[in-house]
């Protein structure tokens, strides 16, 4: 929710005069809460469509697979062909007579070309496929949120990838502490615990010493000569701004079966180390506060208007928070400004990037080398600085400051100006490094993908060192692989330059931040995204959410293949919806871009057997699915249409009712259905072999190629089983239909285990099932078996489907419709065989 400028006036019930605040998040009267007492008048705010969060997204499209489009595009080619095959006909007629009405007969006869059980076959594989997903060991936690797309995953070849929480755990470890002169690391951390012990016994003692009433307020320190400090001394006052300056809560969880423990702990200071645990927005907050408990400085309360402390030997500390200058992502810095209760020092504390501190903080000339070492290794890094005030300084302040509050123009330009006079000439405490560590199994995941064909794409806000030092340690950029780096641009003329730099070099990353990307996009979009395509790795360092989401178009549009989005955070929630295949990972950052997406898993490495494996199956399985429904349909249209012929192009059904509807359902649905039980690989295979994947991003499954090739087999077919019927049952002409009917059963029970590539159990049955109900059927529906209608008087004679020359002549018809692809299948196989037969044998 975004709060729009306004100007409230609270009164009290007491005597004091009316207090003047201005409306912001603290006094903003949320849902469904009570006034208890006083009154409301009026609020200003910007909710709905109109706030940030829900402006930088998008609308989500309705996503349809590559598969499906071409098969659409199949379709509406064998609906010319219905048309086509049903003019010839009439053509072929004389058009004699009512001629089109003769038409329509022939495009009723040969509807069957027109594939009307395909989308019912295929929704039903894809619901399959689901939950094969959802029911994989390997990847628990998945869950398909769209029914519609899963042959995507066998299709891709971009994947861009959120980093924090998508790469990386967004669990915060404190790495590394720098003074400017002297650095500790992980291995020193029980130094800085024993400057830190030492500090505050040499504190207590002189405090104990010196007990003589109440300590005067000290001066400002700018106004003390200044002496170099000791080591103990900078670490001492370090530390302790680390654990001042944030926004953590402590929050004590009760024990088992201590009724009302929360409530008392904190009133009967009761700060337990057991039971606490700390809250904040970010979790470089906490790894902070957490890092300065384990080093003796303890943070043990905090509310609205106050901070307690505790020291490595016990003892409290108070601090009163006078004023809280929380983090945006525009100033990119927070700061703090309290006072010590012991000796009412007013101190200034702040904290932030280091290109938002470095203009803030007093001159030195270490910052900007080691933020970019620091970086480098992958650290996320935080200047620390403070500035001592004066009661009479922060009088002024906190007038002036309260004055641009309640200004009813330009209010946050004014109170950025006032803070803004407090941020000068601060004193440089230390550079902080904390490591977000990378998921599990990240560097093989990755390396497994950039195998498979697939372009990685990094799209981050953090700052470019850090994004490069993360593609590095990633294995995302290998490390013999050259990198560049994109220079700052503002203009068109240094985006030519950068542009004709960056041709010059071969096969490598490129590294870009969000500003010069959209400067290149403004005057030489298709120029850069024609380069970039070519990179075997893209890292996108400082991008908006809005930005993510247009590289995501640029790429649909400029290469017309197939892209991934994964993310984790709501910030990733456009890319994902606006990716042909969204993936979202359940994070600390809460689920919103888990629900936005097509797919959610629980870690960045499950997106290996999901793209390899599932992804690769269910593309395999839904193109052989696809294309045999057509065949299905193609082999009984060519019968009907040789039939017609025979007859002198006469528009006669070949097969009555309950045949028609039986022959795509009861017949033969279950055994062409057991294909989404298909595949060509093993599992391991296709996870060790990730090479196999290149060739499903061809298309070659699904082509008018192999489209071609089922028409032809299917006219081959439909052609030797009418014509082996009229010629081998010459004598028994109305035995036609029973005869024919029975061998295109059979020859699409042989296609079917002519397509299976490794059979499961359920297929067996499925193709034994089917033929039991065909058999069991003859005896039930012989009224069907007569050619055109029931009044012609050609009835199935049960006796003569007994004989054995009915039998043998069947099997004959079938065996010539069929053996011929077997054939060809097995000398393709020996002569061309694909890459996976290759590493099956």
């Amino acid at each position: 929710m975004d709060i729009h400028s306004f100007e409230g006036t609270f009164t009290r019930e007491d005597s004091d005069p009316p207090v003047h605040e201005s409306l912001s998040i603290e006094n903003t009267l949320w849902a469904s809460t009570v006034v208890a007492s006083g009154t409301v008048i009026g609020v200003v705010i910007y909710t709905g469509k109109e706030t940030r969060s829900v402006m930088n997204t998008s609308n989500p499209k309705n996503k349809v697979g590559l598969l499906d489009l071409e098969l659409n595009r199949l379709t509406k080619a064998l609906f010319l062909a219905l048309v086509a095959l049903s003019v010839v006909m009439v053509t072929l007629q004389g058009f004699v007579g009512p001629w089109y009405r003769n038409l329509f007969r022939f495009l009723l006869l040969f509807s069957y070309i027109i594939p009307i059980s395909l989308r019912v076959n295929l929704d039903m594989g894809k619901a399959v496929y689901g939950w094969m997903m959802m029911k994989d060991e390997n990847i628990p936690g998945t869950v398909v949120r769209t029914s519609t797309i899963p042959e995507e995953l066998g299709r891709l070849v971009y994947l861009l990838t959120d980093k924090t929480g998508t790469l990386t755990q967004n669990e915060m470890v404190f790495k590394r502490l720098h003074l400017g002169t002297v650095s500790y690391g992980a291995d020193t951390m029980d130094e800085i615990q024993s400057h830190v012990r030492d500090s505050y016994s040499q504190m207590q003692s002189q405090a104990g010493g010196n007990n003589t009433g109440s300590t005067p307020p000290r001066k400002a320190q700018s106004s003390a000569p200044k002496v170099r400090k000791s080591v103990s001394s900078r670490i001492h006052e370090a530390v302790k701004a680390i654990v001042l300056c944030h926004n953590v809560t402590p929050v004590y969880e009760s024990r088992a079966g201590v009724t009302g423990e929360t409530e008392f702990a904190e009133a009967d200071q009761d700060f337990s180390d057991e039971n606490r645990t700390y809250q904040a927005s970010s979790p470089d907050e906490v790894a902070l506060v957490q890092w300065t408990e384990s080093v003796g400085l303890t943070l043990v309360s905090r509310d609205l208007t106050s901070m307690q402390l505790k020291t490595p030997s016990g003892q409290v500390l108070s601090f009163c928070i006078l004023q809280l200058f929380p983090f945006t992502s525009e100033s990119k810095r927070m700061g703090i400004i309290v006072r010590d209760e012991s000796t009412a020092e007013i101190t200034f504390y702040m904290k932030g990037a280091d290109v938002a501190m470095s203009p803030i903080v007093q001159y030195n000339d270490w910052l900007e080398e080691e933020c970019g070492n620091m970086a480098r290794e992958g650290l996320r890094t935080l200047v620390v600085a403070k500035k001592a005030l004066t009661e009479e300084q922060y009088q002024d302040f906190e007038s002036r400051y309260t004055q641009a509050k309640l200004s009813m123009h330009d209010r946050s330009l004014k109170v950025a100006a006032v803070v803004e006079s407090l941020e000068r000439e601060m004193e440089l405490l230390c550079l902080t490094g904390v490591e977000d560590q990378l998921q599990a199994d990240v560097r093989p995941t990755l390396e497994m993908l950039r195998n498979a064909g697939i372009k990685i794409w990094m799209l981050t806000g953090d700052k470019l060192e850090t994004a490069t030092c993360i593609a590095k340690s990633s294995h995302l950029v290998s490390r013999t692989q050259d990198i560049h780096i994109f220079r700052q641009v503002t203009n068109r003329g240094e985006a030519h330059l950068e542009l004709n730099a960056f041709r010059r070099k071969h096969d490598c990353a490129l590294v870009i931040s969000g500003d010069s990307l959209e400067v290149c996009l403004k005057y030489y979009e298709h120029e850069f995204v024609e380069l970039a395509c070519q990179c075997p790795a893209v890292v996108c360092c400082r991008c908006s959410p809005t930005q993510k989401a247009h590289i995501v178009t640029l790429l649909q549009q400029h290469t017309g293949r197939r892209t991934c989005a994964i993310g984790d955070g709501g910030n990733d929630v456009s890319m994902i919806q606006a990716a042909d295949c969204g993936i979202g990972i359940e994070g600390k950052e809460g689920k919103q871009a888990s629900l936005a997406a097509d797919f959610s898993i629980r870690q960045f490495r499950h997106i290996g057997r999901l793209l390899m494996v599932h992804g690769r199956n269910s593309y395999k399985r839904s193109a052989a699915l696809g294309q045999f429904v057509m065949h299905r349909g193609l082999i009984i249209s060519t019968m009907q249409a040789v039939f017609s012929s025979v007859f002198y192009f006469a528009s006669v059904p070949l097969y009555q009712g309950f045949l028609m509807v039986g022959y795509a359902t009861i017949y033969t649905m279950f055994p062409v259905f057991s294909l989404v039980l298909d595949q060509d690989v093993k599992p391991e295979m296709a996870m060790l072999y990730p090479e196999l994947y290149k060739d499903l991003t061809k298309g070659r499954s699904l082509s008018f190629k192999t489209f071609l090739i089922w028409v032809l087999i299917s006219i081959y077919q439909g052609g030797i089983l009418m014509y082996g019927a009229l010629v081998l049952f010459e004598s028994e002409f109305v035995h036609v239909v029973a005869i024919s009917f029975t061998a295109l059963i059979l020859t699409e029970l042989l296609m079917v285990a002519l397509t299976v590539r490794t059979w499961h159990w359920l297929m067996v049955v499925a193709e034994f099932l089917s033929l039991g109900c065909y058999v069991s059927s003859l005896a039930f529906l012989n009224e069907y078996f007569g050619i055109g209608r029931v009044s012609f008087g050609a009835f199935l004679d049960v006796a003569f489907i007994t004989t054995v020359a009915f039998l043998w002549k069947v099997s004959a018809i079938t065996v010539v419709s069929c053996l011929p692809l077997y054939v060809l299948k097995y000398l393709r196989r020996k002569l061309s065989p694909p890459s996976y037969c290759k590493l099956a044998s």
